[in-house]
């Protein structure tokens, strides 16, 4: 678990800047209510915590399907070739200097939030914040790509729920802080941050990776077999410790 609100967060901050430059521009055109600071930052806060529900409800639907993997077995190879495509993404459009994406699909979502977005830019509610922050989520984005693979490598929806998270929560600051402030960040940290954000996807690919190879390594790549022998040990554990107790609950003796 925790792994993965770690690696979420790193994500998700480092990814941060890069959000600054591809959600700058909607963030900047944000309808936030000039009344006092305070309402501004509530619809600040609201519009990010719009776009984490979203990210958290995408990791819901890939965690599903990676719990289904796991059920079926396929966890490792999962791991290895979600491990690969975060290396891929990253390479390939630097081999052929093509963007990667979803073709027609990709394009027509964008559209459609673009449409969504003028009709509600010009609201200055709370709740039309919160829903721009919604369908901001929804826009294509190669980070967000990337989380969702490792959301999928997770092997069940709390930890594919987890990382989403995380990740939604580690972008918030910087394009909570452009909303309050402009732009906070000069331009030559945000082009340091973009150059260093590829090397930690593929790190976190490698990561994944080793993770499926099975190697035994302690916290990186774990074995296996050896964690579900654990576990079968820790719920026999359990049951024979519910069983005793009942057996002497009468006398007060509880086992620990």
């Amino acid at each position: 678990m925790n792994e993965f609100i770690i690696s979420g967060l790193i994500l998700g901050f480092m990814g941060s800047f890069h959000c600054l430059g591809m959600c700058g521009p909607i963030v900047l055109a944000l309808p936030l209510p000039q009344q006092s600071w305070a309402a501004r930052i509530t619809a600040s806060v609201l519009y990010n915590l719009g776009r984490t529900l979203t990210y958290a409800l995408m990791g819901v639907v890939f965690g599903l399907v990676g719990a289904g993997l796991h059920l079926a077995g396929f966890q490792r190879w999962v791991s290895i070739i979600t491990g690969a495509a975060m290396i891929l993404a990253i390479v390939m459009p630097r081999i052929t200097n093509r963007r990667m994406g979803l073709g027609k699909a990709e394009a027509g979502l964008t559209r459609w939030v673009q449409t969504m977005f003028g009709k509600l830019l010009g609201n200055r509610s709370a709740g039309a914040l919160f829903l721009i922050g919604l369908l901001n989520g929804l826009l294509p984005c190669g980070l967000v790509y990337v989380a969702l693979a490792a959301a999928l490598a997770g092997g069940g929806i709390l930890n594919a729920v987890v990382f989403m998270t995380a990740f939604g929560l580690a972008t918030g600051p910087m394009l909570f802080l452009l909303s309050m402030a402009g732009n906070v960040v000069t331009r030559g940290v945000r082009s340091f941050i973009n150059k260093a954000i590829p090397w930690v996807v593929i790190i976190m690919g490698i990561l994944f990776i080793l993770r499926g190879l099975d190697l035994g390594i302690k916290f990186i790549s774990p074995n296996q077999e050896r964690l579900q022998i654990k576990e079968r040990t820790e719920l026999k554990k359990q049951h024979n410790c519910c069983t005793a107790s009942i057996a002497v609950e009468r006398t007060g003796e509880f086992c620990s």
